[in-house]
């Protein structure tokens, strides 16, 4: 039986594709061989030596998240090497930084206590996946020990760690993010500016006005 992927007047491809796709992990394990020993064994309860260093010497990380309605953000603070804190071998904290105020991440992970970072090293293939609970905390003792990204943090994001593993490379490698000889030229997709006013729906001649607004954040984006 064949199933199209054209959706019925008024409807979206997603309810159609969904209306046949996977419904159960067995389901999805029959299309995979099961993963290594090595695999299964490769996810630790703590943050050891050298998973400490990874951390210390990243520069950026991804924080995903979900509120208790389901609604899912992943957002990419960044700092100086280190900017990431491990307070003991259970436990990190991520400083908060001055941003755009929405706090999505901030509210998912009060509203359900959970949250899953990627450790990125610019120009290394090394990334390093830590899942567990987590809280916003804005406790003085806390904050004070904290590298500031910017001005002081107002909160930090505590994560108590369930998880802890390498992820595969191989991303990095299939994608060039680290080659810049295979960066797409500047010119070839659309500037923050430009997606900014797509999204507003403004007409091209707010695109100065934008950029203006942007500048302006960057200057002052200790406030």
């Amino acid at each position: 039986m064949t199933t199209t992927t054209t959706p019925q007047s008024g409807g979206r491809i997603f309810d159609v594709l969904k209306a046949g796709a996977i419904q159960s992990t067995a389901q999805l394990r029959e299309l995979y061989e099961e993963p290594s020993e090595l695999v299964r064994r490769k996810a630790v309860d703590r943050i050891h030596e050298a998973a400490r260093a990874v951390i210390g010497s990243s520069s950026l990380v991804f924080i995903a998240s979900a509120g208790a309605a389901g609604h899912c953000d992943v957002t990419p603070p960044g700092g100086p090497p280190g900017f990431v804190s491990v307070l003991d071998e259970f436990t990190l904290a991520v400083p908060d930084a001055t941003g755009n105020k929405r706090l999505d991440s901030s509210h998912n992970i009060v509203e359900t206590g959970r949250a899953g970072l990627i450790f990125v090293i610019p120009g290394r293939a090394t990334t390093l996946r830590v899942n567990g609970r987590a809280c916003v905390c804005a406790d003085p003792g806390l904050l004070e020990r904290l590298t500031p990204v910017g001005k002081p943090p107002r909160t930090a994001i505590v994560v108590e760690v369930e998880e802890v593993y390498q992820h595969c490379p191989k991303a990095f490698l299939r994608g060039s993010a680290w080659k810049p000889e295979q960066w797409l030229a500047e010119d070839a997709v659309p500037s923050s500016a430009e997606v900014t006013r797509s999204h507003l729906g403004l007409p091209d001649a707010a695109i100065e006005q934008i950029r203006r607004s942007e500048r302006e954040s960057l200057l002052y984006r200790y406030e």
